[in-house]
């Protein structure tokens, strides 16, 4: 029988996050892994893929970043913060908070998930990673229609929305949660060079932990996910420059899909990928040494 576990955890710098904790009674678990979101989606998404997870023997982590879900104050108007935190602050005080000796810590993904691996401290490691729809976010590498899109929405929407609302106001577009003021600037700016942050000169020093990351990746894009098309993932992989990375390209129609975009990784309909996952977490398993401290 499953369990679920809300819990709140508080960063370093005073911030409050809410989680989950997902496990299977009565079970030695084999793992325990983090589910670290993409921008703009809450922790509650991916609860059928974190019950997957603890019916295979895992304790399963989701959490919301600060901003987002249940970890948003009342207000976003005035609310500071800097982009980079979701990874460095919040993704790592999680983690801190459930490593254990004993058991692989892993990490699956989603597009930001997937960023935020080589932005931790370096005393947070991991034993691996899987993540989905991962992508560099330049216009550029996207389909002609999306291209278009995406700058409508950092050239124009985007502009107009935040100076009425003081922060962007996702909802009311239907493209997922309301984000701070800080995160759309930042992520705006990104958004304009060809590998992402790789490309900001402003930042170059804030990004060395990728070079540090030697945990085995692996990167799996539909290849109808507009947003993080495989071109676009490559672009943003190669900062992993010690890592090892596996990259995937995934076909709906070998799933029964007629499509998976950049958030049906995670639906209901999509179990089959994540047995993939499974298969993946068993082998991290199997490969894994305990030591005798946490990170």
């Amino acid at each position: 029988m499953h369990s679920t576990e809300p819990f709140s955890l508080v960063t370093p710098d005073g911030q409050t996050l809410a989680a989950t904790r997902y496990w299977v009674d009565a079970q030695q678990p084999k793992a325990v892994v983090v589910i670290a979101g993409a921008t703009a989606v809450t922790q509650q998404f991916y609860r059928r893929f974190a019950e997957s997870l603890a019916a295979r023997g895992m304790v399963a982590l989701s959490f919301d970043y600060r901003g987002v879900g249940g970890s948003a104050p009342k207000s976003l108007v005035g609310y500071k913060m800097d982009y980079l935190d979701w990874a460095r602050v919040d993704l790592a005080t999680v983690i801190r908070a459930v490593a254990r000796p004993d058991l692989p810590l892993l990490m699956v993904g989603h597009s930001y998930g997937g960023h935020a691996l080589g932005l931790l401290p370096p005393q947070c490691q991991v034993d691996g990673l899987y993540t989905f729809g991962t992508g560099a976010g330049w216009h550029g590498w996207m389909p002609a229609l999306e291209r278009l899109r995406v700058r409508a929405m950092w050239g124009f929407i985007g502009p107009i929305l935040t100076a009425w609302k003081g922060y962007l106001p996702f909802k009311l577009l239907g493209m997922g949660e309301d984000l701070p003021l800080d995160v759309y600037r930042q992520w705006r700016r990104w958004c304009q060079f060809p590998r992402y942050f790789f490309d900001d000169p402003l930042i170059q020093a804030q990004l060395e932990g990728f070079a540090r990351v030697t945990t085995p990746i692996v990167a799996a894009n539909s290849i109808d996910d507009a947003w993080a098309v495989p071109r676009s993932r490559d672009a943003f992989m190669a900062g992993y420059t010690r890592a090892t990375v596996e990259s995937r390209d995934l076909v709906p129609a070998d799933y029964g899909l007629r499509n998976i975009g950049h958030m049906g990784y995670f639906r209901a309909e999509s179990r089959q990928i994540w047995e993939h996952v499974h298969a993946w977490a068993d082998a991290r398993i199997a490969a894994f040494t305990p030591t005798s401290s946490t990170p």
